[in-house]
């Protein structure tokens, strides 16, 4: 699934968000939840392009009728990921499998800091 993130301009400002447990509400409920609680992940797209993920751990519908409201737990680890331009859309979308970035990785297998992976891009070096 991959979603806006309104309101930050960098994954470490939405690491600041952190709420325990760390729940992602929407309007709608997905049709294809079971798919997603399979090992599916929220991925964010913060200022125009992916940069990072959150696994999905719960799937929850609260309210009835036109009150209902969908609640999506996401594990707290940000998983940063390759980025991937996106444009502006309204709500989620679902984001197939072979078509969702790749995690980031340094050469040893480590994290790569945001804003190197950034700058990177920016220069045509990655």
């Amino acid at each position: 699934m991959i979603k806006l993130c309104v309101g930050v301009a960098t994954v470490d400002e939405l690491r600041g968000w952190r709420a325990d447990p760390w729940i992602v509400r929407t309007r709608m409920t997905p049709k294809r939840a079971d798919e997603l609680l399979d090992g599916g992940s929220l991925y964010r797209v913060v200022k125009g392009a992916v940069l990072c993920r959150q696994r999905i751990l719960a799937i929850d519908t609260v309210g009835q009728g036109q009150q209902a409201r969908c609640q999506i737990t996401v594990d707290p680890q940000i998983v940063l990921t390759h980025a991937l331009p996106r444009r502006a859309f309204q709500g989620w979308r679902y984001f197939e499998p072979a078509d969702a970035p790749e995690d980031l990785h340094g050469p040893g297998g480590e994290a790569v800091p945001q804003a190197l992976a950034a700058k990177l891009r920016e220069l045509g070096a990655w």
